[in-house]
């Protein structure tokens, strides 16, 4: 049995306590936070809030074992980017038919989430910002990974990434792969995100939603670029 090292009352709270380590970059028109849904958007809304900046989602879809979808093969995200867990494909001996087949059905949920969350909203410009790439907590890295190489794609001036919690040896990792990471917790005995939480209840797409619109409505949209004004 496993001791309950709850360090965070919910994902509110782990929201405040990133954005007091993130002051450098409040109330700049640059900065863009993105939350990976579902459980990073209530952290992003609460970093974009406390900092004045805009903030959005970036969707990314794990690619779940069939038979074991908590075990992650790999990841989708928007723009056709596909990360695979080669060491699981290989160890379990699943064929790329099966990737195939797993991808298809998750990139048809990724377009479902899409049009629920984003309705008709443009994808956000990300060329040249900073981008501060939120989620509830990393367990395998693989979902990061994924969200992390589908922005790299869109070529921001900087990428950092916060989250409340993560396995020493992820942080490592990912410090390798972006400009920055913030992270408030990196437990040696990590187990799973859901134990530093209080209250970890899943969030239903209406939550989302619901956060979405009230930040949409609040925050100051970016002033263009001056040579988008003139091409």
């Amino acid at each position: 049995m496993h001791t309950h090292y709850a360090q965070f009352k919910d994902r509110t709270d782990a929201g405040r306590q990133l954005a007091s380590r993130l002051e450098a970059y409040a109330h700049r028109p640059e900065v863009l936070v993105l939350g990976l849904p579902r459980g990073g958007v209530p952290i992003a809304y609460e970093i974009a809030w406390a900092l004045g900046v805009a903030w959005d989602i970036c969707l990314v879809r794990k690619l779940g074992v069939p038979g074991h979808r908590e075990l992650a093969m790999g990841a989708i995200a928007s723009n056709g980017v596909r990360m695979l867990n080669y060491d699981v494909l290989s160890w379990l001996s699943i064929s790329g038919a099966t990737v195939d087949a797993v991808a298809a059905r998750e990139l048809k949920e990724l377009q479902r989430r899409d049009r629920v969350y984003r309705g008709d909203r443009p994808q956000p410009e990300l060329r040249d910002r900073t981008i501060i790439l939120v989620d509830d907590g990393i367990a395998t890295g693989l979902t990061m990974q994924a969200a992390i190489a589908v922005i790299k794609l869109q070529r921001p001036a900087r990428l950092v990434v916060a989250v409340p919690v993560a396995p020493p040896q992820t942080c490592r990792d990912l410090k390798g792969e972006v400009d920055d990471v913030v992270c408030l917790l990196t437990p040696p005995d990590f187990y799973a995100i859901s134990l530093w939480y209080d209250d970890f209840a899943q969030l239903s797409d209406q939550e989302v939603c619901t956060l979405l619109s009230q930040l949409f409505l609040t925050t100051p949209a970016p002033q263009p670029h001056a040579n988008d004004l003139y091409p």
